[in-house]
């Protein structure tokens, strides 16, 4: 349970406004119903305790031989003890009624302690006279029971428990909305267009969900011209440098030395011009499917191999689960991985895969023995631009590893770089895996 979220601390809300609403009714109900009643039935019981001692009282002691009395207080079950008495230990563990005990004094005229005590079948009021040394007056409150308090107490926590649940229930659907709205703000910021969101839900999560609708449409439009730009930037742009290159290559052989470096020229303003367009390419959802990480590290492996005439250590785990996305994609960021080791590894680089714990994520990591990267270099080499520290080098268009990190996102994957301890750099990429069905 996240207690930032809006969901738990409007619970927490109502928790507390029904506590204090509870709290507040025991207190109304205690002071305005069973105060004024207490009182009233205070002041009846000590007219009743006044009645039975009028002209009872010899030397101090009790006497209850007028037969009438004796059948009143028979039918009250009002009995008399001795404090040594063995009935007289329900005094001892009685409890003291303060407020009880000041105003029976005041109604008898002579200090009187009451106390309340949990008898077999009720609760029983003892009370204690001054004027009656040695003696304690036993009244049972027959309509007073123990288990009459459980309903309340059960009612109550039935009630509180309702008030919680229907609560919950009711931001939960309030939230729906932002929850969607959430995950839609999320797939944009992958680089998806999710449809339009119904607006629904109170009048300001409505205006919110418009207001993103139209964010999110003013950002796809946005996207679709810039690709519409770039592609006519890569065309109009690749057409003279293809008539350069042609009219290179027909110069005559005593211009070869000019040739050769007009030629690798028009070769890199290509590669940047294709470096621009896959970094600004979409990535079809839809296209994606069970891909086979080991088979592509065994195929950029092999091929760097033989572009490098060395060696590319492939450190594989076998069976590996599938991940879900795109193959060309996933093997571009490979690709891309692998180069800017061979460029700056000193003649080493390994490619190894793996699983996370879980099982949620497949992932790819290529080593290097090179220079590094300083700490605080280490998040800023997959931005735009980037080419790390100048013990890296300085070569490449320095959007190598930002294509890395869009493919990556855009597979709702994760991208981490780290120095190793042994020196060079460590990149790892990481993708959904393909969940088994059950029953395989």
């Amino acid at each position: 349970m996240n207690i930032r979220s809006s969901i738990t601390q409007s619970i927490f809300l109502f928790l507390s406004l029904l506590i204090a609403s509870q709290i507040y009714s025991y207190y109304a109900v205690f002071n305005y119903a069973l105060m004024p009643s207490l009182q009233q039935f205070n002041k009846i019981l000590g007219h009743e305790i006044n009645l039975m001692l009028d002209g009872s009282v010899k030397d101090n002691h009790l006497s209850l031989d007028a037969p009438q009395r004796q059948r009143v207080l028979e039918q009250l079950g009002v009995t008399i003890h001795s404090e040594d008495s063995p009935e007289a230990e329900g005094y001892q563990h009685g409890v003291s009624i303060d407020l009880m005990s000041e105003e029976m004094s005041e109604d008898l005229g002579t200090p009187t302690e009451v106390r309340m005590a949990l008898g077999k079948d009720s609760y029983v009021l003892w009370v204690k006279i001054e004027n009656l040394p040695g003696q304690l007056i036993r009244i049972p409150l027959s309509e007073l029971h123990e288990g009459d308090f459980a309903p309340l107490f059960r009612n109550s926590i039935i009630m509180a428990f309702v008030i919680v649940v229907g609560g919950w229930a009711f931001i939960r659907w309030q939230n729906r909305p932002l929850t969607a709205l959430e995950k839609a703000a999320k797939q944009v910021g992958h680089g998806e267009f999710p449809p339009a969101l119904p607006e629904r839900g109170a009048t300001e999560i409505r205006s919110v969900t418009r207001s993103f609708n139209q964010m999110a449409q003013g950002i796809q439009a946005l996207e679709e011209d810039r690709a519409l730009l770039m592609a006519g930037i890569s065309h109009d742009l690749r057409t003279p440098l293809t008539r350069i290159r042609l009219a290179t290559e027909m110069m005559s052989p005593e211009d070869s030395y000019l040739a050769e470096g007009i030629i690798s020229d028009t070769e890199e303003c290509n590669e940047i011009i294709s470096q621009f367009m896959d970094y600004l390419k979409p990535v079809n959802l839809d296209s994606f499917e069970a891909v086979d990480l080991n088979s592509i590290a065994e195929d950029v492996g092999s091929a760097e191999a033989m572009a490098i005439e060395g060696d590319v250590i492939c450190d594989l785990t076998p069976n590996l689960v599938s991940a879900k996305g795109s193959p060309i994609a996933i093997k571009r960021a490979l690709t891309n991985l692998v180069v800017n080791a061979v460029r700056y590894g000193n003649g080493w680089v390994k490619i190894s895969s793996g699983v996370t714990a879980d099982r949620k994520m497949v992932w790819l990591s290529v080593e290097d023995n090179g220079p590094g990267i300083p700490a605080s270099e280490v998040n800023k080499v997959f931005e735009p631009f980037t080419r790390g520290d100048q013990a890296r080098g300085s070569e490449g268009t320095g959007l190598g590893l930002a294509i890395v990190k869009r493919i990556v996102s855009q597979h709702h994957g994760a991208v981490a770089a780290t120095n190793r301890s042994e020196g060079g750099l460590k990149m790892q990429i990481s993708f959904p895996s393909v969940p088994k069905k059950k029953g395989s």
